[in-house]
């Protein structure tokens, strides 16, 4: 059986907890589970049949930390491992579905800790080839708190195998993750990198996550895991105890099923007895539709900023083209100062950073890596990223923690094919201009038909259009006032025809009259008017601020 095609069309029951479960048949204290794989194979066997009898229809391979660091001592390769925890799953299962197990690695990620994302990416690629070849059906990446890791992992998964990958976080009380992610970022960054499936495991009991649970239904065009704790553990003579009961465990999976997750299964503390119980529970529910959610929204690894529900105000000042002082600090390495101008436009109402670092003589892929690290290590603003360059803005994507968004394409097909592979292949939004081989359209209608060959073109990359975003930035020259209308008139058919969000770069706008601040201002007014979403501003204007501030009081936002 196909998993995808399973998966459209009903319920999947996952096994339970295999940590619980050792620690039954005398695990030492401090030795990795995943040793049993090869110090008793009858026992991890036993396990995944119990499991099975339970009525799972996947089983997990004893393989949660069978990761480099954490078998370094053991006397056995990561390879040693894997390949033989997929032999007892697999004979274990028979007809059912192998998954491969992949938890955190057991090192925080930089900037908190030492483990960069390239050392995390090859620790996962090396578990997953592992797993490929030994002939797993699918990957479950669980347990995670750090989307940065996740994301090392979800590529990993991907670039290195063609199975489908799941990907669970672990959320505490506040609803969030170790690294401050809520429900929606994640869903918006782990959809975005192309997931078959995500959700939350392990956390808290049943009960405790069931606000988290309902917020990933809310967000999710995917469908939704839940592997719960048998609730939170109490330590009994040195070890951990969980309190629920099988029967108690399986009312609020019902719960949930009815909620609309489609995969459940169980996390620390829960045995075959709670397995079946929620095969019972199951048996005969109906899994509710998955919907796509309709929505366009950038993350950091902690921040999501959603488009469309209020103006939303874009930094333009870490830009080397338009501002000497960010080109200077950029020869100088002063990175101090950059970072300190994103932390000022955050306090003065930015909601997204966009940064542009192309400097003459300048490496501007070695620059524009650099910042992302450092200024997404202090700002937990999501960042735009601007550059001609696709090897720029590949580089950039991939080390990026979260879902960013992509200034520079044009309706130039060359242009979309240099830089759509990217964007679609890691998640992110794209800025198009209305523009292409011949310039930009004088009317509104012209530009309004470069709008949709984007999104045509955006489309066949495997982006859904909610992620492109259309700006009609004039030429840098005063246009008569006609055609300044029909550029305005452009973001109101972009809007009501192609149901887009748009943004507008007022940096360019604002030198077309130089001399004359108050044409500008309005013009922005009438902008917001006609539905700009998302202009790219100067937040120490205070002509551009109070013109926002007006019109969010008038259009009763704030």
């Amino acid at each position: 059986m196909d998993f995808r095609t399973e998966l459209k069309r009903r319920l999947i029951v996952f096994d339970g907890a295999m940590g619980t479960m050792v620690q039954r048949y005398g695990l030492p204290p401090g030795q990795p589970p995943e040793t049993f794989n090869i110090l008793h194979p009858d026992i991890i066997e036993d396990i995944h049949r119990q499991y099975i009898e339970a009525g799972a229809d996947v089983i997990t391979t004893n393989t949660f930390g069978a990761n480099e660091f954490k078998l370094r001592d053991t006397g056995y390769t990561v390879e040693q491992v894997i390949t033989q925890a997929v032999v007892l799953a697999r004979r274990a299962a028979g007809s059912k579905w192998v998954a491969l197990d992949m938890g955190p690695i057991g090192q925080l990620m930089e900037p908190m800790g030492p483990l960069s994302f390239e050392r995390a990416y090859e620790l996962y690629a090396r578990q997953v080839r592992a797993g490929v070849q030994a002939g797993v059906d699918l990957i479950l990446i669980e347990t995670l708190g750090d989307l940065r890791e996740a994301k090392a992992a979800v590529l990993a998964a991907k670039e290195n195998s063609s199975l489908p990958v799941i990907c669970t976080l672990t959320f505490d009380q506040r609803g969030r993750t170790f690294t401050g992610a809520d429900p929606l970022t994640a869903v918006v960054v782990l959809e975005g990198l192309g997931v078959d499936a995500l959700g939350v495991n392990c956390s808290l009991g049943p009960e405790g996550l069931m606000p988290i649970v309902k917020e990933f239904i809310s967000y999710s065009s995917l469908p939704v895991l839940v592997q719960p704790n048998a609730g939170l553990p109490q330590i009994v003579d040195g070890r951990a105890v969980y309190p629920l009961t099988p029967e108690v465990f399986q009312r609020h999976i019902q719960t949930m099923v009815r909620m609309g997750v489609r995969i459940v299964g169980g996390c620390c503390g829960t045995t075959p007895d709670f397995i079946k119980a929620i095969r019972q529970a199951v048996k005969d529910l109906t899994p509710i539709a998955v919907s796509p959610k309709r929505f366009t929204a950038v993350a950091s690894g902690s921040k999501t900023v959603v488009f469309g529900q209020d103006v939303k105000l874009i930094g333009g000042s870490i830009n080397a083209r338009f501002n000497e002082g960010i080109a200077r600090a950029i020869k100088d390495n002063a990175v101090g100062d950059i970072v300190s101008q994103a932390i000022v436009q955050r306090s003065q109402g930015a909601d997204v950073l966009a940064m542009d670092v192309a400097v003459p003589e300048m490496d501007e892929r070695e620059v524009m890596l650099n910042l992302v690290r450092e200024v997404q290590a202090v700002v937990n603003l999501p960042l735009e990223l601007d550059s001609s360059r696709a090897d720029v803005l590949e580089a950039a994507l991939r080390l990026y923690n979260g879902k960013p968004l992509v200034r520079g394409v044009s309706a130039e097909q060359s242009v979309m094919d240099a830089v759509f592979q990217a964007v679609a292949k890691y998640g992110a939004c794209v800025v198009g201009y209305t523009r292409d081989e011949d310039g930009t359209p004088a009317d509104a209608r012209g530009r309004l038909k470069l709008a949709e060959r984007i999104v045509r073109v955006a489309e066949a990359y495997g982006m859904p259009k909610e992620d492109v975003i259309i700006d009609c930035t004039m030429a840098d020259v005063a246009p008569p006032s006609w055609e300044a209308m029909e550029a305005l008139k452009a973001i109101k058919l972009i809007k009501d025809e192609l149901g887009l969000v748009t943004t507008l770069d007022m940096r360019r706008v604002y030198r077309n009259w130089p001399n004359d601040d108050s044409v500008g201002s309005t013009y922005l007014a009438m902008a917001l008017a006609y539905g700009l979403d998302a202009p790219v501003v100067d937040l120490e204007d205070g002509r551009t601020m109070e013109t926002v501030k007006a019109f969010r009081l008038l259009n009763c936002k704030r």
